[in-house]
């Protein structure tokens, strides 16, 4: 690890404080949004502010989550502006690769969210919003988790096209961060609908009865 810091250190600027406040942005948002959409589990946190409306309390939900990624992006942008670059990255390829790579990303959040809706993509799960049946049309025929691999095609696209090494690297926090936000979104909301589908078959059981 420490070979590597060093040999990274010849292309990324690690003084920059920018570097560390995008570093902290990826990091905190997936904290963010499970925190409080457990908290929205257990406690009907959001539930309650939004007066007792649960579809409210899901839009301002996505209305935070959407406004810090927005926040993130643009710290991410403004770290990449202050680090040095690489003549290796700084060609046309390097540039047509970045561009495939950013519309690719872009193409997989766009149709996921499209495919589950404002409440499916913001959690809606964890407000008893709960989506009839699981989502298997594209992209999800293509990876169980497109937004967070399509975000990350993003970040790699984007570092690429500006050619700065701090870009891949910051790239590879967001994938590590989203595969550990999966470890931990992923069983609680099959949980939730295993939850669900206990409960209607002791309705089923109950009218037989």
């Amino acid at each position: 690890m420490a070979e590597y810091l060093k040999l990274a250190s010849g292309f990324v600027d690690f003084d920059q404080k920018s570097l560390a406040v995008a570093a902290a942005a990826i990091a905190f948002n997936p904290i963010y949004w499970n925190t409080v959409a457990r908290q929205e589990y257990h406690n009907k946190v959001l539930t309650k502010l939004a007066g007792g409306n649960a579809r409210l309390g899901c839009y301002l939900l996505a209305a935070s989550i959407f406004s810090l990624g927005i926040f993130r992006d643009y710290l991410y942008e403004q770290a990449l502006r202050s680090q040095p670059g690489h003549p290796d990255l700084e060609t046309d390829l390097v540039k047509l690769i970045a561009g495939g790579l950013f519309l690719a990303g872009n193409v997989l959040v766009i149709s996921s969210m499209w495919a589950l809706g404002l409440t499916g993509t913001y959690l809606g799960d964890y407000f008893g919003i709960l989506m009839d049946s699981r989502v298997t049309s594209f992209p999800f025929n293509v990876t169980d988790a497109p937004m967070y691999y399509g975000s990350t095609l993003s970040f790699l696209g984007t570092a690429l096209w500006y050619g700065k090494p701090a870009g891949v690297l910051l790239t590879i926090e967001v994938l590590v961060v989203y595969l550990v936000a999966l470890r931990f979104e992923d069983p609680f909301t099959a949980g939730i609908y295993e939850k669900r589908e206990k409960e209607r078959a002791k309705a089923k059981r109950g009218k037989k009865n």
